[in-house]
């Protein structure tokens, strides 16, 4: 009786994680047959690369929408990715444990604040003071556009870069660290020369998941960014992300013909690039840990 216990909970457990796992290849397939009636009649690189969005016309093209998400999130991991790394550094090397203690659960708690909140935070506290840094460069702009954005969106992938890029540094061999001290190197040097570079690869994961992260958001970057579909020519012009389009557009004017269709395959385009940088991470991290078990 307890072997067929554990048989059943063994087969129920591996069924459950199957059905959890294909959860992706469900989604996908969803998104695809939603999809297929405006892949059907325009071409790919029409949709893809075509600037003009006129669904009333029939013309649906996806150019400033993918610029304004790639915009918007380099910005982002431009602005995160230093802070992110010196503070791990730190956590990791340098923070005395009453330190770390304190700052880690406050860094955990950003991961857990509704994205509507730092979309708040954002229309209060960060649009005027983009406003006023554009106007120090005699730019005229109301505060919603693409810094705006990228500002609340590199605070938002902040827990996620700071806590894995921390792990992987802590991992580092100690064998690493004794013999860099040993050779004479300060705590500085065995930081830049050691750590850092064998935490790498580990580390490059951790800004990959971020930028997934980043690239699917969708409250908080609808509320700062302006929502103009032009691709935008600098970061003071608004633009308008996948994300906020699905947000902004889904279940209104459905009558218009391939508009849901249109809106599937924008669903789409996130996915695949979400996934596809999610398995990256995933590769980076599992190599990290075969080096160093090795």
């Amino acid at each position: 009786m307890r072997r067929i216990k554990d048989l059943v909970a063994n087969r129920l457990m591996l069924g459950v994680t199957i059905f959890v796992s294909l959860l992706v290849v469900f989604i996908a397939i969803g998104l695809i047959t939603k999809s297929w009636p405006i892949m059907s009649l325009k071409p790919l690189p029409e949709l893809l690369f075509s600037s003009t969005w006129s669904p009333m016309n029939g013309s649906f093209g996806f150019w400033p929408f993918i610029v304004g998400t790639l915009t918007v999130t380099a910005v982002a991991m431009v602005i995160a990715i230093p802070l992110c790394i010196l503070t791990a550094l730190f956590l990791a090397e340098y923070a005395p444990n009453h330190i770390r203690n304190t700052m880690k659960p406050i860094i955990d708690l950003l991961a857990g604040i509704p994205s509507v909140v730092y979309g708040l935070v954002g229309i209060l506290a960060v649009i005027p003071v983009v406003r006023e840094i554009a106007a120090i460069f005699g730019i005229s702009t109301t505060g919603y556009n693409v810094l705006t954005g990228g500002i609340v969106l590199a605070i938002m992938v902040f827990p996620i870069i700071i806590a894995i890029s921390e792990e992987v540094i802590k991992n580092v061999p100690n064998d690493m660290r004794e013999v860099s001290f040993a050779l004479g190197a300060t705590k500085w040097q065995a930081t830049k020369l050691v750590f850092a570079r064998g935490a790498l690869p580990g580390i490059i994961a951790a800004i990959i998941l971020g930028f997934s992260r980043a690239f699917g958001e969708t409250m908080a970057v609808l509320m700062v960014v302006g929502n103009v579909a032009k691709t935008p020519s600098s970061i003071f012009d608004p633009a308008y992300p996948l994300a906020a389009l699905i947000a902004n557009n889904y279940g209104e004017m459905m009558s218009i013909p391939l508009y849901d269709s249109a809106i599937m395959f924008a669903a789409l385009i996130l996915l695949v690039v979400v996934v596809l940088f999610n398995l990256a991470a995933s590769y980076i991290l599992i190599k990290v840990e075969n080096r160093y078990a090795s």
